[in-house]
Order: structure tokens, then C-alpha cells, then sequence
């Protein structure tokens, strides 16, 4: 539960039929791999960036989501910023309806974690603030229980989780590397709230920036697996991918970057485009 690391005329007098097919089948190929933007009206995008209690990380953490909340606008969306020490449940479940994008940066509290026992109003969600305005360290956590009962975002939405333990698979610092059982349940296990909120697609990212995210949803017409190996950060050396059991239907990529070492994941409908969720 525990901070990780932080890591951007040619002019035509004439054009013959068979030449525009030419070009509209090249246009074609190049959408489908996801090289051109289809068309969207950002302006109707709606993200959320939530940032949680951290104690003395809280500064850096809101850093990084100004980043993103600054990124986000630069596409046209509208983005509406809840930071500790006023990240209260209440604020960030009224401005959660709706949203396309909900990205969190806080303390994760997963499971299978050394904190027993398993339960769905503590676990997988949310770290926020237990009351408003008094520090951040004030934590208290709304687990996938919350999550699935009072929150619905917008059909398709996408939900990026940075910083937070245990949501791709990983321990808190200090702690024994995972095996990689244990890793595909944190990964499904912190998925299945978001999942059961509207959203399509969960991103986690807890030692990296999200950004790379972001530019593929409004930029590109990449798939959600096309995006999560858009990654700079992306090595495939010892890649999985997984079929859940908490979400029917629903697919898991995990890319550790060394054995033991998960550090990113998405887990959804991975075969969503960007401009579907768009």
C-alpha cells in the first residue's frame, strides 16, 4: 500500500477513380492498425483524476495527475480534479457517473494481500480520505463493493490505476515478490469492481506514467491490447495473458519486466478500440 516510483500541397488537377480506391483502401489499413485518429468530438469526454491520501507522497502523487489532468485537456476533454485532502467518497462517487476515464492514484489494498481477511468493502477500490480537509493520512478504503453498487461510469469507460500496490500483481515495497498465482488473482481480483462499473478495459501502472494511455484513446484507433503494448515501458520478455474468473468475458495481460516483477497489467475487453470507447 506503499508509494512505488514515478517515472510524453501537393496540388491535383485530376485524380482517376481507381486512384481514390487505391488511396481509400490504404486509409483502410492504416485505421485498422490504429496509425490514424477516427474523428471524435473530445469535448464530450469526461475524466476523473482522483488522488488519495498518501502521507508525505501525496504532493508528488498530485503532480503526476496535474500532468495527466493538463494532457487530458490538451485533447479537449473535460477533467475534474478531487485531491487529497479532499478526495472524500462522497465527492468522488457524485463526479464518478458518467466519466469515460476515472484514473486513481493512491494507496492500492489488494488481495491476496497480508492483510486478512478478503473482504469486497475494504478490498480492490479505492484509498480516499476518511473525512475532508484533515491531512493525508486519513485513509479509508472503499473496496470493489462500493465500487460496483455506486458507481456507474459511461459505456466503454476506461479506468487507469497508477501508483497502487497490488493492482497489477505486484507486493508493497520490501515485501516477497509474488508467484505468478498469486499475481493473476491481484490482477483479477482489482479489475472485477472497476469492471462491474460500465467500464471496458482496467489499466494498471504502478511504477510508471500513464500517459502513453491517454495519447492512444484520443490519438490512435488501437485496440486496448494495442495500447497496453504501446507502453515505453513495454518488454514482452516474459509476458502472459489470462482468461478471468471473477468477470465473464474478460481477458488479462500481465508484461512483468523481469520473473516476479509485475509492474503492469490490463485486464477487460481487450479487443475494445479507441474509437469505440470514444
Amino acid at each position: 500500500m506503499l508509494r512505488l516510483f514515478r517515472q510524453g500541397a501537393q496540388r491535383a488537377s485530376r485524380r482517376s477513380g481507381s486512384g481514390l480506391k487505391v488511396l481509400a483502401a490504404a486509409l483502410l489499413a492504416l485505421s485498422a492498425i490504429g496509425a490514424i485518429p477516427h474523428t471524435t468530438n473530445a469535448a464530450s469526454v469526461r475524466v476523473l483524476i482522483v488522488v488519495g491520501p498518501v502521507e508525505s507522497s501525496t504532493s508528488s502523487y498530485r503532480d503526476d495527475a496535474r500532468q495527466l489532468a493538463a494532457q487530458a485537456r490538451s485533447y479537449g476533454a473535460s477533467v475534474v480534479e478531487i485531491y487529497s485532502p479532499s478526495a472524500t467518497w462522497s465527492r468522488v462517487k457524485a463526479a464518478a457517473q458518467g466519466a469515460n476515464i476515472l484514473i486513481y492514484l493512491g494507496h492500492g489494498n489488494g488481495w491476496p494481500s497480508p492483510y486478512a481477511p478478503f473482504q469486497t468493502r475494504t478490498k480492490d477500490g479505492l484509498g480516499l480520505n476518511a473525512t475532508s480537509g484533515n491531512g493525508n493520512s486519513n485513509v479509508k478504503y472503499y473496496g470493489e463493493y462500493y465500487l460496483k453498487n455506486y458507481i456507474r461510469l459511461a459505456p466503454n469507460a476506461v479506468v487507469i490505476l497508477n501508483h497502487l500496490c497490488y493492482s497489477a500483481g505486484n507486493s508493497e515495497p520490501g515485501r516477497a515478490n509474488p508467484t505468478k498465482t498469486v499475481a493473476k488473482q491481484r490482477i483479477d481480483n482489482y479489475g472485477a469492481g472497476f469492471l462491474r462499473t460500465g467500464a471496458r478495459a482496467v489499466f494498471a501502472e504502478p511504477r510508471y506514467n500513464a500517459g502513453y494511455i491517454l495519447y492512444s484513446l484520443f490519438k490512435t484507433n488501437r485496440t486496448m491490447k494495442q495500447i497496453f503494448w504501446a507502453s515505453p515501458n513495454a518488454t514482452h520478455s516474459y509476458s502472459f495473458s489470462f482468461t478471468s474468473s471473477r468477470t465473464s468475458g474478460m481477458t488479462a495481460i500481465s508484461d512483468p519486466y523481469t520473473p516476479g516483477r509485475y509492474y503492469r497489467s490490463v485486464i477487460g475487453k481487450l479487443d475494445m478500440t479507441a474509437s469505440t470507447w470514444r
